[in-house]
């Protein structure tokens, strides 16, 4: 089959075996392919949260890694030795990736017509299954900010895929020995999601209710055996993915405030408590709502953060636990104001608390080398005992609009970076940065023009320290070679 007509294929929807790369900008000059150095690697000791015994293992079962949302690896990323590349085109972003029990890619791929899912072999992205989910409905939100219709979803225990589509449905999606994908549950919301809503996020708390939450603030959770719903409508729009822990608590942030949810035994969720943030009511250049851009990290046995939306966005860490007389831990400012937004998950390890810094991106101005975003990333430190918090360092690194990860065997945190240059060359790079010093290790090409732009997907690391990147194009991949 000719190229262009795989190409062709692919755009379309029509599945094949094997990975076309991602067409590259033919008039440009890279120039650097590869800057800093190997990484020596620097391993962090720390407490991961528990295993979800509705879910996935962690580092496996859905975009932010684990149930407490916490962009945390056990295990390396790429060193930077003598790294090489793979890309799969499907002009579709393919940003949200898991991992089943054989270690293959399961990932959900956004286009302008519908999402998609599908089964990849994780060395050379071949893809191996894929299953066409519910295509997006008239009236429907900005192709470029709508993260509804399985953006966030989540593998469960079974390896089931369990994702919300755009027709206000919540799809059980389960793998055959083909491969192949099959339907096996559909739980349908509309009763309770209204028509002009869109479901947002789905998770399971530790009994394994399915949780989920709609951009206009629907909040509930399905009882699987039955499929009784339970809900409530908050009026508050809701942006971004929640987190749960083992307690049974559920822990959504609106453009509001952040609630801790619990079933209860009535017929809608029991609001456990609430806490409203600063919010200044803009939508700053960066972000996609007018409210925190994150979504909330639960740390440790106590704590909970998120970002607030003032000018400068704060890191706000809270107590999350119920009866609590003093809940605020600490509210800190990050980076410049006036050049001052997030719309990612913040990381967290032990009492680090690491934020991107997105201000200044949107998908049109980044396509030539000249216009970058605000630097750049912060670490910050709970106190012991929670008293308070600190500045620990600040990276210059400009990453657009990737969701970083932290890997604990490298030491390193990843990312996603588009530096400043002085001609028009739209170039893209995989990032390293030192956990402790914030000081750039390395940065490699992962290519150029307006296909590599990750556009809000987050950096992935799989079990075999391959690091997957969903861009606008599809997917790349980059590994050491040794």
């Amino acid at each position: 089959m000719p190229i262009l007509a795989a190409v062709a294929l692919l755009a379309s929807g029509v599945g094949l075996a094997w990975a076309i790369p991602i067409p590259e900008d033919p008039l440009a000059d890279p120039g650097e392919q590869f800057a800093g150095g190997p990484a020596k690697p620097k391993p962090i000791r720390a407490k991961l949260p528990p295993r979800h015994p509705f879910m996935a293992p962690n580092q496996r079962s859905n975009i932010h890694n684990d149930a407490y949302q916490t962009d945390v690896y056990r295990w390396r990323g790429p060193l930077g030795r003598s790294m090489s590349r793979t890309s799969t085109f499907y002009a579709h972003e393919c940003a949200s990736i898991t991992f089943d029990s054989k270690g293959r890619l399961v990932t959900v791929c956004v286009g302008i017509e519908r999402p998609f899912l599908a089964l990849l072999e994780p060395r050379t992205l071949n893809e191996l299954a894929r299953y066409d989910l519910p295509p997006r409905q008239p009236g429907g939100g900005d192709i470029f900010t709508d993260f509804s219709g399985g953006g966030y979803f989540y593998l469960d225990h079974r390896g089931r895929a369990v994702a919300p589509t755009m027709t206000r449905h919540l799809f059980v999606i389960r793998q055959t020995a083909a491969p192949e994908f099959e339907l096996e549950r559909d739980y349908d919301l509309t009763g309770v999601v209204p028509m002009g809503d869109a479901i947002i996020s789905a998770l399971p708390d530790w009994r394994g209710r399915i949780w989920f939450a709609s951009k206009k603030g629907v909040v509930g959770y399905v009882l699987p055996g039955s499929g009784a719903i339970r809900s409530r409508d908050l009026g508050e729009p809701i942006g971004n993915s929640f987190a749960v822990d083992e307690t049974g608590a559920v822990f959504i942030v609106s453009n509001r405030a952040l609630y801790r949810f619990q079933a209860g035994r009535g017929p809608r969720p029991k609001i456990a408590w609430r806490r409203r943030y600063h919010n200044d009511g803009t939508v700053k250049p960066g972000q996609t709502q007018a409210g925190s851009g994150t979504t909330p990290t639960v740390i440790g046995r106590k704590w909970i953060a998120i970002t607030d939306n003032a000018d400068p966005v704060h890191v706000v860490v809270l107590n999350r636990r119920r009866g609590v007389k003093r809940r605020l831990v600490c509210r800190i400012p990050i980076f410049r104001k006036g050049a001052s937004s997030t719309d990612q998950s913040l990381i967290a390890i032990n009492r680090s608390i690491i934020a991107a810094n997105n201000f200044g991106y949107s998908v049109t101005a980044t396509m030539d080398g000249a216009t970058t975003p605000a630097p750049g990333f912060e670490r910050v430190r709970i106190r012991r005992r929670g008293r308070g918090c600190v500045k620990v360092w600040r990276s210059g690194e400009r990453a657009p609009s990737a969701v970083p990860k932290l890997s604990l065997g490298a030491g390193l945190l990843y990312t996603y970076s588009k530096p400043p240059r002085e001609d028009d060359t739209d170039a893209w790079y995989f990032t390293a940065i030192d956990f402790r010093s914030g000081r750039t290790i390395f940065r490699g090409l992962a290519g150029t023009g307006f296909g590599y732009n990750n556009h809000y997907a987050p950096v992935t690391i799989g079990p075999d320290g391959t690091a997957y990147i969903g861009v606008l194009g599809g997917m790349v991949s980059l590994r050491d070679r040794r």
